[in-house]
C-alpha cells in the first residue's frame, strides 16, 4: 500500500511566510485585541496617497474603457510612461516593449525569476536581503548563494566577495541600492566595478531599484543598468508603492530585454492577466504628474531617519550605522544578546524581538528574516510621534549605553 500524499506540495510548503507581513499582521492582531503596540516592522509609507493621484483612479473608475480585460503585460500609455522614467533615471535606454507591468513589485520578482532560472541555476544573493528574494529563487528551482556584507563594511558586498561565491552554476547577481533592509546605498565607483565585473563573468543582474527616489546626505543614486556592457543581460525592477506611498495600490513592473519580457508576459497572463486598469492609471498619474509630495515624503523619511539612528544608538548594546537610503535602519543587536531582559535571555536576534514585542509592546523584524542572526531591522516610514514613543520603549526595556 503506497503512502497518502502529502496535502500540501513540497514545493509550495518549504515557503517561509514572509517575515516582514507576519511582524505587521502580529502588530496589528494585537492592536484590535487593545494593546498599544508599535509597528516598525511593514516597510509601508504612513502617508495617504496624494490626492492627484486618488483623482486620476476615481477618473479611470468611472470611464467604461477600464472596466474591461486590458493587456495582460500593461497598459500602452502606463507602459510608455515606465519606458520614459528608466531612460532618464536610470540611465537605461528602453521601449514600451521592454516593460512590463505586474501587481506590485512582488510579482515582478517572481516573474523574474521564474523566467531567468532552470533548476540548479545558483543565484548570488548580497545579504542582508529582502526576505522575498531567496524564496522566489526557490520557487523557480533557482539556489540562492547568500553573500554576507556585515555593518563594519557598511553592508556593501565585494567584488572579492562576488568572486569567491561564483560558481560553474551561477546565472543571476541579485543587485539592490538602496538597500532593503540595511539602507546601505553603493557608490558610482562600487555600482560600476560590480556590473562590470557581472558583465565580464556572463551573469544576468537583477537590480531593485524601488527605493531610487529615497537616498540622503546628498548620496547619489546610480543604477547599475547604465552600463552599456549590461544592456542585454540586466532587469530592472521597481513600482509606485514606496516613493508615492501606494503600497495598497499594488502596481510594480520589470525592465529588461524584449525576449525575457515576453516570457514573463506570457506566464503573467496565465497567472493573474493585466494589473487593476483602475490601478495602472493611478501609476500613470504618479510617475507623470506633479512630483510635490514625493519631495516632501522624502523630507520627513530624512527627519524620521536621524531622530532613530540617534535613538537606537543610545540603547544598552545596540549599534545603527546611519543608513543613506530607503526608509529602514538596521542594527546590530549582538551586544545585548545573552542579556537577561524581562526574566528571559534571548540568545538570538529572533528571541530578541519577541522580548521586546511582549514586554515594550513594539514590533520589529528581526536579521533572520535577512540573513544572519544578530540584527533587527526598523522602518522608520511611520509617524513622528510613534517613532519617538517606540524608541522610548525600547529603551527603558533595554537600557541606555
Amino acid at each position: 500500500m503506497t503512502a497518502p500524499s502529502a496535502r500540501v506540495s513540497e514545493r509550495i510548503g518549504s515557503i517561509a511566510e514572509s517575515a516582514t507581513l507576519a511582524v505587521d499582521a502580529k502588530a496589528k492582531a494585537l492592536k484590535a485585541e487593545g494593546e498599544d503596540v508599535i509597528g516598525f516592522g511593514a516597510g509601508e509609507p504612513d502617508f495617504p496617497t496624494p490626492e492627484h493621484i486618488v483623482a486620476a483612479a476615481v477618473s479611470a473608475a468611472k470611464d467604461p474603457r477600464f472596466h474591461r480585460y486590458s493587456p495582460a503585460a500593461g497598459l500602452p500609455e502606463l507602459r510608455e510612461a515606465i519606458a520614459e522614467k528608466t531612460s532618464r533615471d536610470s540611465g537605461f535606454p528602453v521601449e514600451a516593449a521592454n516593460v512590463l507591468v505586474t501587481n506590485g513589485g512582488k510579482q515582478a520578482v517572481y516573474n523574474t525569476f521564474a523566467a531567468l532560472l532552470d533548476p540548479g541555476d545558483e543565484v548570488l544573493l548580497p545579504a542582508p536581503y529582502w526576505t522575498t528574494y531567496p524564496e522566489s529563487i526557490k520557487l523557480a528551482g533557482g539556489v540562492p548563494v547568500d553573500v554576507f556584507a556585515g555593518p563594519e563594511q557598511g553592508y556593501q558586498v565585494t567584488v572579492e566577495q562576488l568572486e569567491e561565491a561564483i560558481t560553474e552554476r551561477t546565472k543571476v547577481l541579485v543587485f539592490v541600492s538602496p538597500s532593503n533592509p540595511t539602507g546601505a546605498v553603493y557608490s558610482p565607483e562600487q555600482v560600476a566595478e560590480i556590473g562590470r565585473w557581472a558583465a565580464q563573468k556572463g551573469l544576468w543582474v537583477v537590480t531593485d531599484e524601488i527605493y531610487e527616489k529615497l537616498t540622503y546626505d546628498g548620496v547619489p543614486f546610480t543604477s547599475i543598468a547604465s552600463l552599456t556592457e549590461l544592456a542585454e543581460q540586466v532587469v530592472v525592477l521597481s513600482g509606485v508603492a514606496k516613493t508615492y506611498a501606494m503600497t495598497g495600490w499594488r502596481v510594480g513592473w520589470m525592465v529588461g530585454p524584449q525576449d525575457l519580457i515576453k516570457a514573463a508576459s506570457n506566464l503573467q497572463s496565465h497567472a493573474t492577466s493585466n494589473v487593476a486598469n483602475v490601478s495602472q492609471m493611478a501609476a500613470l498619474e504618479a510617475l507623470t504628474g506633479p512630483q510635490d509630495t514625493v519631495a516632501e515624503m522624502r523630507e520627513a523619511f530624512d527627519r524620521r531617519r536621524r531622530t532613530i539612528v540617534d535613538g537606537l544608538n543610545a540603547v544598552a548594546g545596540f549599534s545603527c550605522p546611519t543608513p543613506e537610503g530607503a526608509f529602514y535602519a538596521y542594527v546590530d543587536v549582538r551586544g545585548t544578546l545573552g542579556r537577561e531582559i524581562g526574566g528571559t535571555t534571548p540568545q538570538t536576534s529572533a528571541e530578541l524581538a519577541e522580548v521586546i514585542l511582549e514586554e515594550a509592546k513594539v514590533a520589529v523584524v528581526p536579521g533572520e528574516a535577512f540573513g544572519p542572526s544578530g540584527y533587527l531591522r526598523l522602518s522608520y516610514a511611520l509617524g513622528d510621534d510613534d517613532l519617538r514613543r517606540g524608541l522610548e520603549r525600547i529603551t527603558e526595556l533595554l537600557g541606555r549605553g
